[in-house]
Parts: C-alpha cells; sequence; structure tokens
C-alpha cells in the first residue's frame, strides 16, 4: 500500500493512497467463494454452481462490497501509519477505480490540532469567599414564604401584590389583534407580567369594576407588528384576593419534606442547603474565570467536523428545553456556532490538560461529589448506591472531577487574589459561557 500525504490547511490533511490489484482481486474472490457455497441457482444444486456463472451474477456487486470496505480498513491503516489523528469521517474521491488496475483514492479530512497548553501563570482568578448569616437565612425563609403564598377574596381596592382575576379586550387603533383578549386570567400586581401601565392602571380598583387602560407597546417588544403602538384595554376585575403568607409551623416544614424538627430543625436544613448552594457557586466562577483564561493564552483551531457536531448537540438541546414542533435541523446553525466553537475549543483544552499532566479521577473527590449532590434529597444513601450501581451515571460524575482537577492545576500557577463578599453576592448568576464539551 502507497500512501502520501498533504497539508492544504493548519488542519486539513489530503491523503493519497493506493491499494495494490493482487489485494482487491483478493478480496473480491473471498465474496464470490463465499456466495457460491449458498447461492441458490436455477439448474444447479446448493454449492454446485460453477465460479462462472457465479461471477457473471455476482462480481460486480462483489466488487463494489470489496472496494467499499478496503477504503475503510486501508484509510485506517494509512492513518496509523502516517500517525494521523483525524477529526472527522473523511471525503473519498476515487482516482483509479477499474478492474484490475490498483485502486487509487484520496481521503480529505482535518486532524485534530497538536498543542501544547501554556500561559497559566498569566491567568488572573478573583475567587470569593464568604458566609451564611443569620440575616441570610431570615431573606431565604421570607423567600420561601413568598413562593408558596395564598390568596384570599377580599372586599376592598386593589393594590401592589394582590392577585386580581381579570378579563380584557385589547385593541389597537379601533381593531383587536391576536393575544390580545382573554378571561379569567391571574395577575399579580407589580410582577411586571404584562406591559408597562397595564397593572399599575388597575391599582385601587374593586371586584366587578371595569377600567379602560391607554398603553404603549415598548418599542422592543418581541411581537414587531405592535411594538411602539399606543393601545386600549377595556378590563372588567372579577375579584381581588389578597395575598397571605403560610406560617413557618409543621405543615409548612413539611412540604420540604422535613418533619418533627421545628422550626430550629427547619432553619438548620435550610442553611446548610444555602451553604451547599454558595460552595457550587463560588466553585463555578473560579471555573469559569479559569476556563475563559485558558482560551485566551491558547487560541486553537477547532475541526469543521467537530463544530458541525456540537452545533447538532446544542439544536437537539434547544428543543429539548423549548419544546415546539420543529426539527433540530430547522434551527439555524448560526444561532450556536459562537457557543459551539467555545465548548470545542474548551474540549481540547482540557482534553491537551488532562494529557500534559496524566490527570485521573481522584476517586475520593469522586465520592464526595457524589455524596455532596446526594446530599439534597431524602434518602442520601440511596442515590449514593444509585450512582455506583450505574457506570455511564458515575463516568459522567468522573467527568465532572476530571475538570475540577484541571481547574485546581491551573489555580496552583495562576494569579489568585481571594475576596470576601456578601452571600447574595457570591450566589449571583454570572455572565458564564459555557465549559468543556462533554
Amino acid at each position: 500500500m502507497q500512501v502520501s500525504v498533504e497539508n492544504t490547511s493548519a488542519l486539513e490533511r489530503r491523503m493519497t493512497i493506493g491499494v495494490p490489484a493482487e489485494r482487491i482481486e483478493t478480496e473480491v474472490n473471498k465474496r464470490l467463494q463465499q456466495t457460491a457455497r449458498r447461492a441458490k441457482v436455477p439448474g444447479f444444486r446448493p454449492g454446485k454452481v460453477p465460479m462462472s456463472v457465479i461471477r457473471q451474477r455476482y462480481e460486480a456487486a462483489a466488487r463494489q462490497e470489496a472496494l467499499g470496505e478496503l477504503i475503510q480498513a486501508t484509510f485506517y491503516e494509512a492513518v496509523v501509519e502516517q500517525k494521523l489523528n483525524p477529526a472527522g469521517s473523511p471525503s473519498v474521491e476515487p482516482k483509479v477505480f477499474e478492474k484490475g488496475k490498483d485502486l487509487e483514492y484520496i481521503a480529505t479530512f482535518e486532524v485534530f490540532p497538536e498543542f501544547t497548553v501554556s500561559g497559566f501563570e498569566g491567568i488572573a482568578i478573583e475567587r470569593l469567599s464568604a458566609d451564611v448569616t443569620d440575616a441570610d437565612l431570615d431573606n431565604m425563609l421570607d423567600v420561601l414564604r413568598k413562593q408558596n403564598v395564598r390568596y384570599e377574596t377580599v372586599e376592598r381596592e386593589a393594590q401592589d401584590e394582590d392577585q386580581l382575576n381579570i378579563d380584557f379586550v385589547g385593541t389597537v387603533d379601533g381593531e383587536a389583534f391576536a393575544g390580545g383578549s382573554a378571561q379569567g386570567t391571574q395577575l399579580v400586581l407589580g410582577s411586571g407580567r404584562m406591559i408597562p401601565g397595564f397593572e399599575s392602571g388597575l391599582v385601587g380598583a374593586k371586584a366587578g369594576e371595569e377600567r379602560v387602560l391607554n398603553v404603549t407597546f415598548p418599542d422592543d417588544y418581541q411581537n414587531l407588528d405592535l411594538a411602539g403602538k399606543a393601545a386600549v384595554f377595556t378590563v372588567t376585575v372579577n375579584s381581588v384576593n389578597a395575598p397571605t403568607l403560610p406560617e413557618l409551623n409543621e405543615a409548612f416544614f413539611a412540604q420540604f419534606g422535613i418533619k418533627e424538627t421545628g422550626l430550629e430543625g427547619f432553619r438548620a436544613e435550610v442553611r446548610k442547603n444555602m451553604e451547599r448552594e454558595l460552595r457550587q457557586a463560588i466553585k463555578a466562577k473560579v471555573k469559569n474565570q479559569v476556563m475563559d483564561g485558558l482560551i485566551a493564552a491558547n487560541p486553537v483551531d477547532a475541526p469543521k467536523a467537530l463544530l458541525s457536531n456540537e452545533v447538532d448537540r446544542l439544536r437537539v438541546q434547544a428543543v429539548q428545553q423549548f419544546g415546539g414542533n420543529i426539527k433540530p435541523e430547522q434551527l439555524p446553525a448560526e444561532l450556536f456556532e459562537e457557543q459551539a466553537k467555545r465548548r470545542v475549543v474548551l474540549g481540547l483544552i482540557v482534553a491537551e490538560v488532562v494529557k500534559q499532566f496524566d490527570l485521573k479521577p481522584e476517586e475520593d473527590r469522586v465520592r464526595e461529589l457524589v455524596q455532596e449532590m446526594a446530599s439534597a434529597y431524602q434518602e442520601p444513601e440511596q442515590v449514593v448506591s444509585w450512582y455506583y450501581q450505574n457506570e455511564q451515571q458515575l463516568n459522567e460524575v468522573r467527568s465532572v472531577v476530571l475538570e475540577e482537577q484541571v481547574v485546581d492545576t491551573v489555580l496552583q500557577k495562576a494569579s489568585v487574589t481571594d475576596k470576601s463578599v456578601s452571600y447574595e453576592e457570591a450566589v449571583k448568576p454570572a455572565q458564564a459561557p459555557e465549559t468543556a464539551a462533554e
């Protein structure tokens, strides 16, 4: 077999492969012999059909099959021989594809980039630290109560935070428009659910009252046909319902799976959950900074095949997340290209750090992470057992731990500044892009 390789770009390789005719004929004959043993041809007993008849009937198909498999086999042999690492399937173009002649074809493909990760010392990291104070805990209890608010009908004027049951009809230039009318809608005043002026215009209304609201759609309204236009809504208030926050009692605690522990026990459980959230938030922010630093310090070309695969993955995720009667391939690729590129590049960089520093998942850390995740459930022991009985799920945890070890490796050499902040600031979501692709 003869092989020559041409570098047509930083990642693209054009490989010409020649396969001797003798090897082709050997493969063709092997298939014809197999066919002869089972072929049923009128006038001949099975296994007794002359090879000339077998060739006449089946050689073309046998040759096509042999050539296809030979291309696959010889391509693999060639990339191993040339020490190449393809990043996707090749595009094959036959040069000589005739009976009795050597097979010659061209395989064009991309390879994984070869690089060394560096620049750790130039990466600046701000590592936050915070505590869960009693005030933070009290605020969280208020949030939990508001999330479980109940509404009771009252005979008074509507106030902010009241829930109204309303019917409304909206018009623009005297004409009704799609989505502008509804009956029996529940609306909490001050929630910001409706366009500016709608909710504030209902403050002071009573059950049975009709109000006419003159409002204007925002210039950046999602429906461009309505953006910036003046509208009139005729609203009928069916009922006014005042919010009632639940008491911090055993019934309330039971909604969160906590029984017979009293207020102090509930506070302790909530604090534990807040501390877990705090640790995860701080860790995530450090990780995002490390990943940003690695990308900035290590420009890497991303193979097109990997980018295409990642775009397809993101399309599928988008459809699963948002639903709708749409196929993933109908979503424009350009919507996901930037995100896909980041994920692919990070995947390549993280894999190279793992290789350079010979990192392997530390099983103690794997167990710690499993236990940390399990602690959020009512029966943590069962969750831990489930992970260790599902190798695929456990391997996903190992991948997370391996990424954490990559972060630790960078932190040992990066410029790290510690900063004390409040709990709220520490857990506030950052503008965090994707980390390495799975």
